[in-house]
């Protein structure tokens, strides 16, 4: 099922290498072409020619290695790789990866890569629980890259807990996702907000609120995935954008009110998951504001204009428009009402106050309302929302396409 496709795996030195040879011979059964790196330590830990025998590829492990042909070995391979897979990923690999650190074949090559990245992280549960390395997966899961475990079990140095390398069987299966992903949304133009706003009451002072960012990035990385050409329109956000998409950093509400009027018309799909603010200070100062002994600063406020409903007032034939409704009570009435008062084909609900949902974290709890369906979706990583978010746009506008 993988004819035609070509797999470069990255093998670290980590105590569970062994099992990188058993993904091999299953992704040779598949009839993928592989191509295997090794770092200096893997090769203590296993032998090359292991690796070369079932693979019937040499093991690359040597930046400066004297080369059979004349391509420029980490650059050929990083051009070659339908998906670059690392397994085991360790903590230092890892650390590499997010820093942008190229000091070896796997690390320079990892950099080079286009190709999707997956890493099966292997470590002592404390070097995975350490915050280095847990803001280290951070980085890379906001740059898009794929991971695949760690499983929980008893691990080599004796410790019981997470930190497990995934099962040879559990990598294979992630990487087939991966090559085989659909690209249902090929040709379509997808358009998705992000992120917060802010108003300013001084230079130095401003009004915002806890939005993250990571559900907008989150949908705009599986559109990207499924072929789309994605726009972010973003807000101030402390995560990397998606490779491949086209950002329009805004700031204020009103800076995204006026993107989306010129922008949002241009596209077939427009899922607004940004939280602007509703609200602006009337006259902000143009120098700090200064303490006044004790008096009470009063400032003046003003509504921002709806920019969902802004939107949905100039929706075209054909088009279909997405909104999200963060409430804290009354859920799904509230939703419900904005779904016919912005003219949306759909509106996300989420209870932004429940455990594992709302701002800041990796996952998400919502309901997808439609005009004719409700839909209250489990607890999911905010890819996955994003995905199912997805599938219901497509189904909405092959809808209206009949």
């Amino acid at each position: 099922m993988l004819t035609g496709k070509h797999v470069v795996l990255g093998v670290t030195g980590g105590i569970a290498a062994y099992k990188a040879c058993e993904v091999v011979s299953r992704l040779r059964k598949l009839h993928a072409g592989v191509d295997v790196i090794m770092t200096e330590n893997a090769t203590k830990l296993v032998a090359p020619l292991t690796f070369e025998t079932l693979s019937n590829r040499p093991v690359a492990v040597d930046t400066f290695s004297r080369i059979e042909s004349w391509d420029v070995k980490h650059i050929s391979l990083a051009q070659k790789a339908d998906v670059f897979v690392v397994a085991p990923a360790t903590a230092n690999l890892m650390a590499k990866l997010a820093h942008g650190i190229a000091d070896d074949m796997l690390s320079t090559t990892l950099l080079a890569t286009k190709a999707p990245i997956l890493l099966a992280p292997a470590m002592n549960t404390g070097m995975w629980t350490a915050p280095a390395t847990q803001a280290n997966l951070e980085t890379l899961l906001s740059r898009g890259v794929h991971t695949v475990g760690p499983a929980s079990g008893m691990l080599a140095c004796g410790d019981n807990g997470a930190g497990r390398m995934s099962e040879p069987e559990e990598i294979v299966e992630a990487i087939v996702k991966l090559l085989t992903a659909k690209q249902d949304l090929a040709g379509k133009k997808v358009l998705v907000t992000a992120g917060p706003t802010v108003e300013r009451i001084d230079p130095v002072r401003y009004l915002t609120n806890d939005s993250s960012g990571k559900m907008g990035y989150a949908i705009a990385q599986a559109a990207l995935d499924r072929g789309a050409e994605v726009t972010i329109v973003s807000g101030p956000v402390h995560i990397a954008a998606p490779v491949g998409a086209k950002v329009l950093p805004v700031q204020s509400t009103m800076d995204l009110y006026h993107t989306m009027l010129e922008n949002a018309p241009l596209q077939d799909v427009v899922i607004q998951a940004a939280a602007p603010a509703d609200y602006r200070v009337e006259n902000p100062a143009d120098q700090k504001i200064k303490k006044q002994d004790g008096e009470s600063l009063v400032l003046t406020l003003v509504e921002n204009p709806d920019v969902a409903k802004a939107v949905g007032q100039q929706k075209r034939p054909g088009q279909v428009l997405v909104g999200f409704a963060a409430e804290t009570q009354q859920v799904t009435e509230n939703a419900k009402k904005k779904l016919a008062k912005k003219n949306l084909d759909m509106i996300v609900a989420n209870d932004v106050t429940a455990e594992g949902a709302g701002f800041g974290v990796d996952t998400n709890i919502v309901t997808l309302i439609t005009h004719d369906e409700l839909k209250p979706l489990p607890k999911m990583t905010k890819r996955q929302v994003g995905d199912r978010i997805l599938d219901e746009a497509l189904r909405l506008l092959q809808q209206k396409a009949e």
